[in-house]
């Protein structure tokens, strides 16, 4: 990205009134609230994308009110457009039950993504442009097995239409039903905004032939993360070990890239390939409703259609601001700047990285 230019957040309350009340009943009203609506409106600049512009809606609130155990359900809608004539549109779930023994999700993404990645193999080495309309259905459920211990299974359909600049690579169109296997073991105090704990999490996704797959293949993704009180318990220090690893051959709307979470502070799309892994370490500072971020990270791929890629070093690394929107719930939203190598990028965040 060029330029660190303005991201615009605010947050709007929304509840329900019926009839005259007093300030007392409308001071109860306030505190025995159930559902809190926060709607952030968003401005940003990405090197790829370009102007950035849309609306967050998002609500938290408990399935069920005498339920003390589980963390907050949490329900939301992003409706983003580009200058670059991209534009995205997800609606996104996760719903906690019966004491937080079941852990739900649902996802709908549609949309369209003008960017770019870096080809070697030709005359003339440079990135070219491509696009892809996306549409993608995620749903998913975990129990708790015992203790601290989940298992779950999710599925998951992409529709992908991409073509590339100057026919680099032939058009395609293709689509993939993956069927996942995970396995959780969480310690963490809190889901949004854990400040101790640990999160382990092993996923296997199949794309089986059966499943009328246009490419099989498998992947596994491994993270660790932990959490560690500082500062008397207003700061956290977080670290995280990730890997995914690609097994049979990978789409390329499949390939992870370098970026986003892992590891901030690439966003051209330059590195790419059939598997990630990287290590990373964040400190939060808290002060009132608001925080401060530093972190850094380094990591590697594999299987990369640029052989001199693979396995080289990719540190990243920058600051952030957090906000919590919301009055009894402890989740941040904010935006990060880092730089990566030859490379830099601008976060807009809701939630935590990891």
């Amino acid at each position: 990205m060029k330029h660190f230019l303005l991201l615009l957040f605010f947050t709007v309350s929304i509840s329900p009134s019926f009839g005259q009340k007093t300030s007392d009943s409308i001071s109860k009203k306030t505190k025995d609230k159930k559902v809190e609506l926060r709607i952030m409106p968003y401005l940003s600049y990405n090197r790829n994308l370009e102007f950035m512009f849309g609306a967050i809606p998002m609500t938290m609130y408990k399935v069920n009110q005498n339920d003390s155990i589980s963390p907050k359900s949490l329900s939301g809608l992003s409706a983003i457009y580009t200058t670059n004539k991209s534009y995205a549109l997800a609606f996104f779930n996760k719903w906690y039950l019966d004491q937080d023994k079941w852990r739900l999700k649902l996802f709908f993404f549609t949309g369209n993504q003008n960017s770019q990645f870096y080809v070697d193999d030709i005359d003339q080495p440079d990135f070219y442009d491509y696009g892809t309309k996306t549409t993608v259905l995620s749903l998913g459920a975990q129990r708790k097995i015992f203790g601290k211990f989940y298992g779950g299974l999710s599925y998951t359909f992409a529709h992908y239409n991409t073509t590339y600049e100057e026919n680099i690579n032939p058009a395609s169109v293709s689509h993939s039903n993956a069927l996942v296997v995970n396995l959780l073991y969480d310690t963490r105090d809190a889901v949004y905004y854990p400040t101790k704990g640990y999160k382990i999490k092993l996923d296997w996704s199949s794309y089986p032939d059966f499943l009328d797959n246009d490419l099989a293949s498998n992947r596994i993704s491994f993270q660790a993360n932990t959490y560690i009180p500082n500062r008397n318990g207003k700061d956290v220090i977080a670290a995280r070990v990730y890997g995914k690893f690609g097994l049979g051959n990978v789409a390329f709307e499949q390939q992870s890239t370098i970026g986003g979470i892992d590891i901030r502070g690439y966003s051209e799309g330059k590195y790419r390939g059939s598997g990630l892994m990287d290590i990373q370490g964040e400190y939060r500072y808290n002060f009132g409703k608001m925080g401060l971020v530093g972190f850094a990270g380094l990591a590697t791929i594999y299987g990369s259609d640029t052989p001199n890629f693979d396995w080289k070093l990719y540190p990243g690394a920058g600051v952030g601001y957090r906000y919590n929107p919301f009055k009894k719930s402890k989740f941040n939203v904010g935006l990060d700047a880092a730089v990566g190598k030859g490379d830099w990028g601008i976060y807009f965040r809701i939630g935590e990285a990891f």
